[in-house]
């Protein structure tokens, strides 16, 4: 497959177009998997600045009762976004709600604590701790492979 990419400064958002011969399954399922990738930047706030900030600075979203605020390795920032909508727009690869107050980025977890008692406890960047939900569980579980493991299961 040929892949050529174009740079249009001042685009907002990336657009992908796809030439073939003729439609299949395959680009059909090319084309949905595109569509998916949320790749742009998400607003925040710092004080009466207003920044786009690239996905990747995030480590998490959070409801903290004012609203919503985005935390990076350096600072927190508020954000103009309901977490649904965050949720919407960020890469649905890298970021996971792990409760109905947060959001956090698969690519900054450092340490994944299980508990006895049945809670994970997710580390980011090393220092920030973040527990999921028992709502989410079953949902974390299955984004990282924490299943039992096969001959070990009690049904």
């Amino acid at each position: 497959m040929e892949v050529e990419i174009r740079i249009e400064p001042g685009r907002q958002e990336p657009k992908a177009v796809i030439l073939a011969g003729a439609e299949s399954e395959e680009l059909r399922l090319l084309a949905d998997s595109l569509s998916k990738l949320a790749l742009g930047p998400i607003p925040v706030s710092r004080g009466e600045e207003r920044l786009l900030l690239p996905q990747g600075d995030f480590l998490r979203f959070y409801a903290d009762g004012k609203g919503v605020a985005a935390q990076t390795a350096g600072e927190t920032c508020a954000v103009p976004l309901r977490l649904y909508e965050l949720e919407e727009r960020l890469d649905r690869t890298r970021f996971v709600r792990i409760s109905n107050s947060e959001i956090i980025n698969l690519d900054r977890v450092t340490a994944v604590d299980l508990s006895l008692s049945g809670t994970i406890c997710m580390t980011l960047d090393g220092t920030v701790k973040s527990y999921v939900s028992r709502r989410y569980m079953k949902r974390i579980k299955e984004t990282l492979n924490l299943g039992r493991r096969k001959g070990h299961e009690t049904d």
